[in-house]
């Protein structure tokens, strides 16, 4: 698979050849099942010793002539801390108990921790399935809805001076080369409609597109996503379903072909 280069200036510079990762069948199945395996679940629920830190005795013997009675005390049978004792004379508070002050919820949110495991023959398929999925324009289309009608002539692959350039001056050279797909590969971020601005998520944005750079190049922005060739991996590439916009240097390129011999 042979690819034509692309230039600052937004021309098309000379033909280099594609790692055969690139034109591989994509195995859709294989990809969801790494992509399910290796999905981050915030362990969002109740610390496991919450309200239960506190030393509450037992329950209080309701019973006459016994000594820890609280028999005609008008105090419940919950568990409870001592917090005073004058003889035979004690003073408690709640502890431990849903119902008292300081004690543990009554049916807290348990936290959900992935423990899915994945064998390393599917991590790789599912990698260069991944990879295949940014070089293929149907994939591409019908994972951005604003795409459908649109041509695409994917996969981009840019020189190596991008890394150089001013952010200005880089997405002007982006939008050269992408087209009009160049609305969607850069992030948007705008206030979101409804209830959830006052629950802490009063901003939401697209993912926008991928810059994938080589070994030893840079490259800073907000406008979209960067990694490197190195650390790339199937949710970088096909986070939500495959067919990422992603540009490439041309460095990326060899060191994916290196990565993926």
């Amino acid at each position: 698979m042979k690819v034509k280069l692309h230039l600052i200036d937004g021309k098309q510079g000379k033909e280099i050849e594609m790692p055969k990762a690139f034109s591989a069948p994509i195995r859709k199945d294989i990809l969801q099942k790494v992509l399910e395996a290796t999905k981050i679940i915030q362990p969002y629920g109740a610390f496991a010793l919450a309200g239960k830190q506190k030393v509450a005795s037992g329950i209080i013997i309701r019973r006459r002539h016994v000594w820890k009675s609280g028999y005609g005390h008008g105090s419940s049978r919950v568990p409870r801390k001592r917090l005073m004792r004058r003889g035979t004379q004690f003073n408690w508070v709640g502890a431990f108990a849903p119902g008292t002050v300081g004690g543990r919820k009554a049916h807290p949110p348990k936290p959900k921790i992935n423990d899915l495991k994945i064998n390393k023959k599917e991590m790789q398929i599912a990698f260069v399935s991944a990879l295949s999925a940014t070089a293929n324009s149907e994939i591409i289309s019908k994972k951005y809805m604003r795409l459908s009608d649109k041509k695409i002539s994917a996969p981009f692959v840019v020189e190596s001076k991008f890394t150089e350039l001013k952010t200005k001056k880089l997405l002007e050279s982006l939008q050269k080369i992408l087209g009009e797909i160049f609305e969607v590969a850069v992030r948007e971020k705008s206030i979101r409609a409804g209830r959830g601005k006052f629950r802490g998520r009063k901003y939401k944005s697209n993912a926008g597109m991928l810059f994938v750079v080589g070994k030893n190049e840079k490259l800073k922005t907000t406008k979209f996503d960067v990694t490197d060739a190195k650390n790339l991996n199937v949710n970088d590439l096909a986070k939500g379903s495959p067919g990422r916009i992603v540009v490439y240097t041309e460095q990326a390129i060899k060191d994916l072909g290196e990565r993926l011999k």
